[in-house]
């Protein structure tokens, strides 16, 4: 487990799929993500039993809260596509408890990814992307210390129009931790 101030990050279980669900079918959740389909139980069963394959750095973990004398999970995070090469990831955060949205979760969540990214994983850039839509999400990653690297046009269709992504990042050297 990867400990934080009011968070911990643990491995994702067969247990939490259900969860998963429910919050990927949630339209408000998946605003900010690039999921444009309802899922499955059956998807999340595959996925689950696909994503076991891949390297363990790239394993998607449980976000929880403690919650008086256990913990709740709240949302997912993950490393995705790390390039050993060029000691570079990308990241990627959601918050499924839309109770919990606000409370500053995800920015803490994105400077334990950042330490966990750096000081565990060695790598030297980690970056996103990110809809420009998404406010409440930038001003997160920006509290974080993720710096604006660039803008992909019209790089997503949702809603009937084409949106623009906007890429972040933060390499080691500019890293606070």
């Amino acid at each position: 487990m990867i400990y934080g101030e009011r968070i911990r990050l643990r491995a994702v279980e067969r247990s939490d799929l259900p969860r998963f669900v429910e919050w990927l079918n949630d339209p408000e959740v998946t605003a900010g993500l690039m999921m444009y389909l309802p899922l499955s139980q059956a998807d999340e069963d595959s996925w689950f039993e696909e994503m076991q394959k891949s390297p363990a750095a790239q394993h998607p973990m449980v976000i929880e809260i403690r919650n008086q004398d256990s913990w709740l999970a709240i949302g997912d995070c993950s490393f995705m596509g790390i390039d050993h090469r060029i000691r570079s990831g990308e990241i990627g955060i959601f918050i499924g408890r839309k109770d919990l949205w606000n409370q500053g979760y995800g920015t803490e969540t994105m400077r334990l990814l950042l330490k966990h990214g750096f000081n565990t994983l060695n790598l030297n850039r980690i970056f996103l992307r990110v809809f420009e839509t998404n406010k409440r999400a930038i001003r997160s990653y920006e509290k974080a210390g993720f710096v604006h690297e660039g803008r992909m046009r019209q790089a997503q269709f949702r809603d009937g129009k084409y949106e623009d992504m906007l890429l972040m990042s933060v390499l080691r050297s500019e890293w606070q931790g």
